[in-house]
């Protein structure tokens, strides 16, 4: 009598709930895939509604340049969002039902998240506009 569960079975039932990670040129980068689209989306938001990379003039030239920028500002946070979120989880001690919402807001506010972490991690306090006491 053949067993209930044979051992491909048990494999595929078993890899199934895994979370797949990104590789370039066979490289393992750590990157969910949900999470990058997670801080896509908030970095649209940012580059849409916030305006976050203003437009600098309206000739074709300078809308390229314009469009551009905001295509790398989209792939940075993007980015910015698949590696800071998980430490951003492990920080502030928050339940991974929170990781895409976490990530979201990541992605829309990537450059003053980027600094308020590398400042948390080196231990100094972020830079304000106003004077130091």
């Amino acid at each position: 009598m053949p067993e209930p569960i044979s051992p491909a079975a048990a494999t595929i039932a078993a890899a199934t709930p895994a979370v797949t990670v990104i590789t370039a040129l066979g490289v393992p980068l750590g990157l969910r895939p949900d999470v990058l689209v997670a801080g896509f989306a908030g970095a649209l938001v940012a580059v849409v509604l916030l305006n976050s990379v203003p437009s600098t003039g309206d000739t074709w030239e300078h809308l390229l340049r314009t469009t551009l920028r905001r295509m790398a500002v989209v792939l940075a946070s993007s980015l910015t969002a698949g590696y800071l979120t998980p430490m951003v989880m492990l920080i502030n001690a928050f339940p991974d039902a929170l990781m895409l919402g976490a990530a979201f807001a990541i992605g829309g506010g990537a450059q003053r998240v980027l600094l308020a972490v590398v400042h948390r991690i080196a231990g100094q306090q972020p830079a304000t506009g106003g004077q130091q006491p």
